[in-house]
């Protein structure tokens, strides 16, 4: 992991350093060449720990431990039609390790399941005009051993003549490809094998989705926006390597239909208390074919400690009402068209809360110029099934 921290800092010092030399935009003149608006880096750790693995049926651990880093720089310029063009150019690498996951063939210790490293580039691109219409694309792309993907997306978006109000639409696909990495004990000539050097099978997997949302001003406290997705799954739907205990003793593999069709509809709403402090608050009902429903509600506070110090204190609860496909380890029968163990699909109530800090000193942090925000942030998770994580996350912004 420090070389990939040094990779993407030695990225960003040269993008600062180019930045540097370029002239100062001034006046109202609209700079037609290309220029840097903002870098974005983000580091966090995220750790887990429980005792209903999937992996190994529904019992045993759940120790996770992720490290993330991801460098988002964005760059902006008018054309001849006063039109502003703006792209987003981002890079993302995470590095997880799973004491679960490990357990894919447990006779091993320390086997390569046991960690994993998932790379993720995206680019995307977008048009404003003088009227507020915003036309946009976007491509993306994800690898890790056992998994790749490929994404793709459109954007349209309009706001009001008084730009108070803005309606979007936002269509997305996915296309991804899985390696069928069984259980040891499961595996055949013809679907995998247990050498590192084995050509496992492959499976895909087909998403798309379409997101409608209309923001609007109220007025100069209260902003709201409606939202409401349609996602349509197909494929290879389940992991390979989740096993199924049924009440025979017998081990299978995890099964679930192959197609999936989900509907969240959101609405979230910011309101100004006075010149310190933002409440900002968030509502989903989530509901799919598998017959998962689910509430979330979150609220986070902004608190304006000084004109340059803000603490934000948030707190979410989720309700989930599972899929009839789950049952825990051995409760599972041969009759059940499809089974799963994995804990993410049943029932259970979480809560998710924390604190950050966000520093923007007029002169920048540390009294660098550039170096324009710092914020910090430590959450603490955990599920009514014993799950129990924690997070902490620093992003650093850089104009």
């Amino acid at each position: 992991m420090k070389k990939i921290n040094l990779a993407i800092l030695a990225m960003f010092a040269g993008i600062l350093y180019a930045n540097a030399q370029a002239p100062a935009d001034t006046g109202t003149y609209k700079n037609r060449k290309l220029q840097l608006e903002e870098v974005n880096i983000v580091s966090s750790y995220y750790h887990q720990d429980g005792d209903h693995a999937a992996v190994t049926g529904g019992i045993g651990s759940q120790r996770l431990t992720d490290l993330s880093n991801s460098i988002q720089v964005t760059l902006s310029k008018y054309d001849v039609h006063d039109r502003k063009h703006t792209w987003n150019l981002e890079l993302g690498i995470d590095h997880y390790t799973s004491a679960s996951s490990d357990n894919i063939d447990p006779k091993t210790i320390s086997s390569a399941s046991s960690a994993d490293t998932r790379f993720y580039p995206s680019v995307s691109w977008e048009m404003e005009n003088k009227n507020g219409r915003t036309l946009g694309a976007g491509v993306s792309f994800s690898h890790e051993f056992d998994y790749q993907s490929v994404g793709a997306n459109l954007l349209f978006a309009q706001k009001t003549r008084n730009k108070m109000g803005e309606f979007s639409l936002k269509l997305q696909t996915y296309q991804d490809n899985l390696k069928l990495v069984y259980p040891i004990e499961l595996r055949t000539n013809s679907n995998g094998g247990s050498g590192e050097g084995e050509d496992y099978a492959t499976a895909g997997r087909k998403t798309y989705s379409g997101t409608v949302s209309w923001s609007q001003i109220v007025n100069s406290r209260f902003q709201l926006m409606l939202l409401m997705d349609v996602i349509y799954q197909s494929g290879y739907l389940g992991l390979p390597f989740h096993r199924v205990y049924f009440n025979d003793n017998s081990v299978h593999v995890e099964k679930l239909p192959d197609s999936r069709l989900k509907i969240p509809l959101g609405i979230r709403a910011n309101y100004f208390l006075g010149d310190k402090i933002v409440l900002r608050g968030y509502y989903r009902y989530y509901h799919d074919n598998w017959q998962i429903n689910a509430h979330t509600v979150s609220l986070e506070t902004s608190v304006k400690l000084s004109p340059f110090y803000s603490l934000t204190p948030f707190y979410r609860y989720n309700h989930q009402q599972g899929t009839k496909y789950f049952a825990a380890y051995q409760a599972h029968s041969s009759a059940d068209e499809y089974y799963t163990s994995n804990y993410d699909l049943s029932t259970f109530d979480s809560h998710f809360f924390g604190a950050g800090i966000r520093i923007i000193p007029p002169h920048g942090v540390f009294g660098m110029q550039h170096f324009n925000m710092l914020e910090l942030r430590y959450g603490h998770y955990n599920q009514s099934n014993g799950l129990q994580a924690n997070s902490i996350s620093l992003n650093l912004k850089f104009k």
